[in-house]
């Protein structure tokens, strides 16, 4: 899985990617961070965020908005104590993370991916499918990927015809699979 398409599959259950540090921007400390967060207006000055797989704390002393780059929105970052381009290319290709206690609350119905990420997939009679353990983003809308107890997997494109509900409780998702999207 790319950090492109969101937390990797081990992550840890206490923070989530918000983002990927890259190359170092100028001589003032300043860092590129390849945005991987619907959130980024989060994104602030005192802002403290974890870096790396230790999830070191790290404060923002500035940040702004770069544009896009290869379809990411990118924002250059200045974190607290990295006021030069030596210190701060030591952070490159890091992973940025922010406490899953701190996100921001979403409307009821939706959900983080993390929340989903190991789900039993069941269709509307009940019948298992799988595992939820990917989920694409195709800029349309998500795509689901299920792994069968086979191996096979199945994609189901998560719109309001095929989704039926979550119970995170419970561990499972319902969904109504369409035509030709399982082998009969």
């Amino acid at each position: 899985m790319t950090p492109a398409q969101g937390s990797p599959r081990n992550f840890s259950t206490d923070f989530l990617v918000i983002g990927q540090l890259g190359r170092a921007h100028g001589v003032k400390g300043e860092i590129r961070m390849s945005l991987l967060t619907d959130f980024p207006e989060r994104l602030q000055s005192g802002l403290i965020m974890y870096i790396g797989e230790q999830h070191k704390p790290m404060r923002i002393t500035n940040c702004r908005g770069l544009g896009h780059s290869s379809g990411q929105e990118v924002m250059l970052v200045t974190f607290e104590g990295y006021n030069d381009r030596e210190k701060v290319e030591t952070l490159r290709s890091q992973m940025v993370y922010v406490r899953t206690d701190e996100r921001p609350p979403l409307p009821e119905g939706d959900y983080y991916q993390h929340q989903l990420l190991g789900l039993r997939v069941m269709d509307e009679d009940g019948k298992a499918l799988g595992v939820l353990v990917d989920i694409l983003r195709t800029g349309a809308n998500d795509v689901y990927i299920i792994k069968a107890e086979t191996g096979r997997e199945i994609l189901c494109p998560a719109i309001d015809s095929t989704m039926l509900g979550v119970d995170l409780e419970q561990g499972e998702m319902r969904v109504h699979l369409l035509p030709g999207l399982m082998e009969d």
